[in-house]
C-alpha cells in the first residue's frame, strides 16, 4: 500500500483524527482515534458548544460544554495529528513532536483558563480561546525544536 505524504495525511488527521492513520495504512489504530473522537465529542458536547460560539453566545458554550470530558481533546486530537505527520511518507525530523506537544499542552490550558481570559475587551471563550493557544504554544515548541536541533548539531560537530 502506497502512503501518502506527510502534509496529506496531516490534513486528513486535522478533518478527523483518525484518517491519516488509515490513509497511511494503519487501520486500527486509525478506528481507535476516530472512536475516541467520537466518544469525547459526545461526552464533552463539543459540537454543541461550536455551535452556541459560533453563534456568538459564549456564556451558553461555557454551560453546554462538558469540561472533564473535554480536557480529552486536546492531547488525543493533537497525538493523532502527530502520529499521521510521523508515518507519512517523506523526510522526517526525529524532535518533531516537540511542538505538536507544546501544542496540545497549550490548547489545554486555554481550556482551563477559557473563562477568565479577555482579549481587546472580548472573551473568546471555551471554543476559540483555546484554537487561540494552539498558535503560542506551536511556535514555543519550533522554537524549543530548532534550539534542540541547533544544539544536537552543534555537538556533533565537535565530536
Amino acid at each position: 500500500m502506497t502512503k501518502t505524504t506527510k502534509t496529506e495525511a496531516v490534513l486528513w488527521s486535522i478533518a478527523l483524527p483518525g484518517f491519516g492513520q488509515i490513509l497511511n495504512g494503519h487501520l486500527v489504530k486509525g478506528l481507535v482515534f476516530i472512536f475516541l473522537e467520537i466518544l469525547i465529542n459526545v461526552k464533552s458536547n463539543f459540537n454543541l458548544g461550536i455551535i452556541e460560539s459560533f453563534q456568538g453566545n459564549i456564556e451558553g458554550a461555557g454551560q453546554v460544554l462538558n469540561l472533564q470530558w473535554l480536557l480529552f481533546y486536546p492531547c488525543i486530537y493533537m497525538f493523532a495529528v502527530y502520529d499521521a505527520y510521523k508515518f507519512g511518507q517523506g523526510p522526517s525530523r526525529k524532535l518533531i513532536f516537540i511542538p505538536f506537544a507544546f501544542g496540545a499542552y497549550f490548547v489545554t490550558l486555554g481550556l482551563i483558563f477559557a473563562s477568565k481570559a479577555v482579549f481587546f475587551g472580548v472573551q473568546p471563550g471555551p471554543v476559540f480561546f483555546p484554537m487561540l493557544m494552539l498558535l503560542p504554544g506551536f511556535a514555543l515548541g519550533f522554537f524549543i525544536l530548532k534550539i534542540t536541533e541547533w544544539w544536537m548539531n552543534r555537538k556533533k560537530a565537535t565530536s
